[in-house]
């Protein structure tokens, strides 16, 4: 049995892949697609540097519970308490 490909948890027909065969077949604008960024967005203006941290369950329910309390990111959360010392 052949499962069928999904993208997002939809499967994809047919139809859908030849709006895209023909869509690519008529050409794309360079211009718009040099717009969109690579990866994730900056922070600012000087180039930032990912940092492996280690944590015990109990601190990440911690940092994960605050996290949810503030609507914020776990990041977010790590930064904020990193400025504040």
């Amino acid at each position: 049995m052949i499962e069928q490909e999904t993208i997002a948890g939809v499967p994809v027909t047919e139809a859908q892949i030849a709006v895209w065969a023909a869509e690519a077949e008529a050409g794309y604008d360079a211009q718009v697609l040099k717009k969109r960024g690579r990866g994730r967005p900056g922070r600012g203006a000087k180039p930032s540097q990912v940092v492996a941290l280690r944590l015990t369950v109990d601190e990440i329910a911690a940092l994960d519970t605050r996290a949810e309390r503030e609507g914020k990111s776990r990041s977010e959360v790590i930064r904020d308490a990193l400025a504040s010392t």
